[in-house]
C-alpha cells in the first residue's frame, strides 16, 4: 500500500541562528518521526520568502498534509502567516492554527485588541506615542510587537513609568514595531490547549515559578530565562504542576478562559494561553502563542508528558484537527 505523503515545512535558518531559532531542526525531527509512525513518508522542507518555490514544491510533491513549523521568516516573525497562506491557496490540509487565527494572535498589539473586543481580560497597553498616558507609580515592559519565544524581552525592557531617562529612548523607536505593556506583577501559568476530532482539551496547568531571585530583579520569562542555559534566569525559573487544593476554584477559572480564547479566536491543531495573575488573582491573558514550541524542553511538550500522552498521539490529533 502506498504512503500518505506529508511536507515538514520549516522556517530557513538565518546566517547566524541563535538558540531559539535553532530550536525549530528539533521539533522536526520529532514531527517526522511520530508521522513516519502515523504511516506517511515525509518530507522536510525549508520555507523562505521565495513563495514561488514553495509552491513549485506542493504542486510537485502533492502532499496530502503539511506539517506548518514556519516561525518566521529570515528570523522575522512578523512574516509567519506567509506559510499558511501559500496552504490555503493550494487548498491542502495542514497542522496548527488557520492563516486568520495566526495573524490576529502574531501582532500581539491586534491580538490585545481583540481580547477586549472579546471580554478576555489583558494587561493595559500604550504605544511607543502615548507616553504622555504612563503612570509615575507604575512598573511597564517594552514588548516586540510581532516576535515570538521572548526575543527582545528581558529585564532591560522592565521600566518605571517616572524614568524620564528610558521613556526618552522609546520616543527614538518606530512606530507599530514595539507597545508597551503594564507589567502584571504576579503568578505566571501556562495553559496549553490540544485540539483533535473530539474538541479541544486543556491540558495540566503549569505555573511558572521564580526561585530566589534577589530583591527588585524582575520576574519574568525573558529571553534569557527560555534559552540561555547558562544564565541565573535560566535556572532558577522553574515550571511546576504542584497545587495546593486552595488552588483548584483559581485553576478551573484558567481552564475556562483558555477555552474561551480557543473558541473566540477560532484555534486549531494547539496553542498555549500565557496568564498572569494581579495581587487579587484575577488572571490577564499576556498572549496566545499559537503552534507553540514541540521541542522537549518546551512548555507545550511538558503539559503533554504530564498528561500522560506520547508525542505520536499528540502529533494523531494533530493531524485529526487539520482534516476537520
Amino acid at each position: 500500500m502506498e504512503l500518505k505523503k506529508a511536507i515538514i515545512y520549516y522556517n530557513q535558518l538565518s546566517e547566524n541562528p541563535l538558540a531559539d531559532e535553532l530550536d525549530v531542526l528539533e521539533q522536526a525531527a520529532m514531527v517526522e518521526k511520530a508521522l513516519q509512525q502515523l504511516g506517511y513518508s515525509v518530507q522536510k522542507l525549508p520555507f523562505s520568502f521565495d513563495l514561488s518555490k514553495a509552491i513549485n514544491e506542493i504542486k510537485s510533491i502533492k502532499p496530502d498534509f503539511i506539517f506548518n513549523l514556519v516561525e518566521s521568516i529570515e528570523n522575522n516573525g512578523e512574516f509567519c502567516y506567509f506559510a499558511p497562506a501559500v496552504f490555503n491557496f493550494l487548498k491542502i490540509p495542514y497542522s496548527g492554527v488557520r492563516l486568520e487565527a495566526m495573524f490576529n494572535t502574531t501582532n500581539k498589539i491586534l491580538a490585545k485588541e481583540l481580547f477586549q473586543a472579546k471580554g478576555i481580560s489583558t494587561a493595559d497597553w500604550y504605544s511607543t506615542d502615548q507616553l504622555e498616558k504612563l503612570d509615575p507609580g507604575t512598573k511597564y515592559i517594552l514588548k516586540p510587537a510581532w516576535e515570538e519565544g521572548s526575543l527582545g524581552i528581558d529585564e532591560h525592557s522592565v521600566f518605571h513609568g517616572n524614568d524620564n531617562s528610558y521613556t526618552e529612548k522609546l520616543k527614538t523607536l518606530q512606530k507599530g514595531r514595539f507597545f508597551i505593556e503594564e507589567l502584571i506583577d504576579g503568578r505566571e501559568f501556562n495553559i496549553s490547549v490540544l485540539g483533535g476530532h473530539k474538541g479541544p482539551e486543556v491540558l495540566p496547568l503549569a505555573e511558572m515559578q521564580f526561585i530566589d531571585f534577589p530583591e527588585g530583579k524582575p520576574q519574568i520569562m525573558g529571553y534569557t530565562s527560555k534559552w540561555n542555559e547558562e544564565s541565573f534566569e535560566y535556572k532558577h525559573t522553574r515550571r511546576t504542576y504542584e497545587y495546593d487544593e486552595k488552588d483548584i476554584p483559581l485553576r478551573k477559572k484558567l481552564e475556562t478562559l483558555a477555552l474561551k480564547c480557543w473558541n473566540e479566536f477560532d484555534m486549531c491543531g494547539y496553542i498555549r494561553v500565557d496568564v498572569r495573575l494581579d495581587k487579587n488573582e484575577i488572571p490577564y491573558v499576556l498572549e496566545i502563542n499559537t503552534n507553540p514550541c514541540l521541542s522537549e524542553s518546551g512548555g507545550f511538550y511538558a503539559a503533554c508528558m504530564k498528561k500522560g500522552y506520547t508525542f505520536k498521539d499528540v502529533m494523531q490529533r494533530v493531524v485529526e484537527d487539520a482534516f476537520k
